[in-house]
């Protein structure tokens, strides 16, 4: 028998030591290949996780873009736990359901809501928030005019500063007198003479609060949005007290009031008198204080005018002879220049305004730029002076106070 298992060749011979290494190696290999595997694994269930987190966002993002709009409306009543009176943005009043999840707390007469489109339902309660006009006319950064840039206006900026800044940071110097602040100025006179340069000055000194709106941005469409504008604007202002309010062309909205007008007259009225009720009307304007601006006083209505409302009424002239020649002085200052005779562009420039002798001197630097220099001399004021004649002469401009001034 072992002879016939010998002849067979017998059984097969044990591994040797290398095929055992290599059966280790090609183990560890697969392992590692396995450990690999389970690891993209994770990490692809963990992006398919993310998407499908990502895709319910969209998808929710998508359903709320298909809902219809809510309209804002203002409580005005609630009846009972289920019902209340409203006033919709275009003013009509319902009567309409209440949310129950909403905390009856949160439902004051005055609070804004979000009506449903079909129904007119309270949906939710809104979070009172200023008209974003309103607020964005907050001065946060101070501009970089200071007094001494106001060249001419002497005897204005004093009075300027006794009515708007000395009762907001000496009010005790009133009390002990026994009299009352000025709630506000008035600055009137031609264009281009420094009125907004000189509410510019006074929010680069004081520390008060500077709110800044032209008088055209409080005449709206709708019947209601432009006294609502100038309540937000005085509740502001008295919210940021002590604070200054700056009405830039105010005869947008202060002209007079007359009897043969249209509805869209109608509307600038009634924002006119919302304005007089706020300048002198039963709530006191504590710390705050109004600077009015406009080269038409002519137009403008006569309660505006009235003391008690702007109790000064400051006229910014056209530069004399004196004020020119500090105007020049202050701008030819900044300038590169060689051999200027001031005098001789004072006697040049009669009848300009502030605006027109700062352009002379941006167009004696064009002169001096086209001709590669790099400093302006005499002859390049006097033809910047021609040049700006030319255009008063072309556009029928007078050179005359009387002209320009209202």
């Amino acid at each position: 028998m072992s002879s016939e298992v010998e002849r067979s060749g017998g059984a097969e011979p044990v591994n040797s030591d290398e095929d055992l290494k290599k059966l280790e190696a090609d183990f560890r290999n697969l392992q590692e290949e396995a450990q690999t595997l389970i690891n993209d694994r994770a990490h692809l269930e963990s992006e398919v996780r993310n998407l499908k987190k990502r895709a319910n966002r969209l998808d929710e993002e998508v359903k709320s873009m298909r809902n219809p709009p809510l309209i804002i409306g203002t409580l005005q009543d609630v009846l009972d736990s289920d019902r209340a009176i409203v006033r919709s943005s275009n003013g009509t009043v319902f009567q309409v359901s209440l949310n129950q999840r909403i905390d009856p707390s949160k439902l004051q007469p005055g609070t804004r809501v979000a009506l449903n489109q079909d129904t007119l339902a309270i949906i939710e309660v809104l979070h009172d928030a200023w008209d974003p006009m309103v607020s964005g006319a907050e001065m946060v950064e101070k501009p970089e005019v200071t007094y001494g840039e106001v060249a001419g206006l002497d005897e204005q900026i004093e009075a300027v500063r006794e009515a708007i800044e000395l009762p907001l940071t000496s009010p005790e110097l009133f009390a002990k007198v026994g009299i009352q602040a000025p709630k506000g100025i008035l600055l009137v006179g031609p264009p281009g003479c420094g009125k907004t340069l000189l509410a510019k000055a006074v929010a680069n000194f004081t520390d008060a609060t500077f709110i800044r709106m032209v008088g055209s941005e409080l005449a709206q469409k709708y019947i209601g949005e432009g006294g609502r504008m100038v309540r937000e604007l005085f509740s502001l202002a008295k919210e940021k007290s002590p604070s200054i309010i700056f009405l830039d062309e105010i005869d947008a909205i202060g002209a007079k009031r007359l009897d043969g007008s249209t509805s869209g007259d109608r509307e600038v009225q009634r924002t006119l008198m919302q304005l007089l009720a706020e300048l002198d009307g039963f709530d006191s304007l504590e710390n705050v204080k109004i600077i009015a601006a406009t080269n038409r006083p002519d137009i403008l209505d006569d309660a505006l005018l009235r003391p008690g409302r702007f109790d000064r009424v400051i006229e910014i002239p056209m530069p004399d002879e004196k004020a020119r020649s500090a105007i020049l002085s202050l701008h030819i200052k900044k300038m590169n220049t060689k051999r200027i005779n001031v005098q001789r562009i004072v006697e040049l420039t009669e009848g300009y305004s502030g605006a027109e002798l700062k352009a002379t001197c941006v167009e004696a630097g064009m002169f001096a730029i086209r001709e590669k220099r790099d400093s302006i001399a005499q002859s390049d004021i006097i033809g910047a002076v021609k040049r700006i004649n030319s255009k008063r002469s072309k556009g029928g401009i007078s050179s005359t106070p009387e002209a320009l001034y209202g």
